[in-house]
């Protein structure tokens, strides 16, 4: 049985799915390792590397048509999926719920293509959450490219020639990119705010030292499915959007990390709060692949606005790729041990992860989202 790994095509993209030392446990099981040359280069992993922990270096083609296993770290481009070998497994960043027609040539192979953006947040797959792992990632990316880009420094020095005072980083979303953000900045020195929608994620907020906004949403549940936020009624939205605009006026830097796979952002941030914004301040929307928290994005841009800059990043994680990688290749060989048995390809979609991570298999739709968008965006085009 064999086990490709691609070189990603995606421009910018340094990742790879799986690294030399990822391979071990793979080739002792009798798999068959076969590396497009310079899969690992951006991500510290020469070809020598890979051939010395058992792989075999060979080129896109020969890994497309033979690879039964493929684990990636974006969907291959439609010309490779007309390649792939039938009834191959495919692993990776899929985005089934952003552009469900884009897997369409894979599933008519037929390819059983697995999503890590649907592994179920349940205790059981936790070592799987890439979308986790990438969020610690981003989270801690975006304030060390915001410090290095304020005309401040991050804390309070007291010197011979005067006391200068701490930065003010304000973090909007507590998940795992917000958490991330928040212990970062306080790592460096700054004051640090946060808000988020679910009370409950005070208590996180508050254990990391940052203070903790909260706003009275008149008794709305605001826990959604998988330890995302509920989407909210857009009164509820305006007095959140209202507590931001007081606080963007006396923070320096803003992060924003509010998303949920599938869905546009929510619009949290309004003209007005960055114009509340002192000259020199940053903002640093990592929502921006998913259209943005803040009205006045432009996803990819990093724009000037009244003095105060807003950064719009598309894929931070690419910008670390050896500590992205790691972490991304301990969730595929995570997830891979869930249908490797003794170097033998079992898919049993009975169990709960493989289930909700499953986009399609044996050409046929599995996850019940996805395929209600296929048969959407089906009906759109015909």
């Amino acid at each position: 049985m064999e086990l490709g790994i691609l070189k990603e095509s995606v421009a910018g993209e340094t990742r790879v799915a799986l690294l030399p030392e990822s391979l071990k446990g793979l080739v002792a099981q009798g798999l068959t390792v076969i590396v497009e040359s310079g899969a690992g280069v951006a991500a510290g992993a020469s070809d020598a590397a890979y051939t010395d922990a058992g792989a075999t270096i060979t080129d896109r083609g020969a890994i497309l048509a033979g690879a039964d296993i493929l684990p990636v770290v974006n969907a291959p481009e439609p010309a490779d999926q007309a390649r792939l070998k039938p009834g191959a497994v495919v692993i990776g960043f899929l985005k089934p719920l952003d552009a469900p027609l884009a897997l369409s040539t894979a599933m008519a192979r037929p390819v059983t293509m697995f999503s890590m953006e649907l592994v179920p947040r349940i205790s059981r797959a936790q070592t799987m959450d890439a979308l986790s792992s990438m969020a610690t990632v981003a989270g801690y990316k975006a304030v060390v490219d915001a410090a290095g880009v304020l005309p401040r420094l991050f804390p309070m020095l007291m010197t011979a020639a005067g006391t200068l005072a701490p930065a003010r980083v304000f973090v909007i979303g507590a998940g795992v990119a917000g958490l991330q953000a928040i212990a970062t900045a306080r790592r460096l020195g700054a004051v640090v705010e946060a808000y988020d929608v679910r009370a409950a994620a005070g208590e996180q907020v508050r254990s990391l030292g940052a203070k903790f906004l909260d706003v009275d949403l008149g008794g709305i549940n605001t826990e959604g499915g998988g330890g995302y936020a509920a989407e909210l009624s857009e009164e509820a939205l305006n007095r959140g959007r209202d507590l931001i605009t007081k606080t963007a006026a006396h923070s320096d830097v803003i992060v924003t990390t509010a998303q949920v796979p599938g869905r546009p952002a929510p619009l949290l941030l309004r003209r007005a709060a960055v114009e509340a914004m002192r000259s020199g301040s940053v903002l640093v929307d990592l929502a921006a692949p998913a259209g943005g928290n803040c009205e006045l994005t432009k996803p990819g841009v990093t724009q000037t606005i009244g003095g105060v800059t807003l950064m719009a990043p598309l894929n931070l994680p690419a910008e670390v790729p050896v500590h992205a990688s790691q972490l991304y290749a301990k969730n595929i060989l995570n997830f891979l041990g869930l249908i490797l048995k003794k170097g033998a390809l079992q898919v049993d979609l009975s169990d709960e992860v493989l289930a909700g991570a499953c986009v399609a298999h044996d050409g046929k739709p599995v996850n019940p989202r996805v395929a209600k968008l296929l048969e959407t965006a089906s009906l759109a085009v015909n």
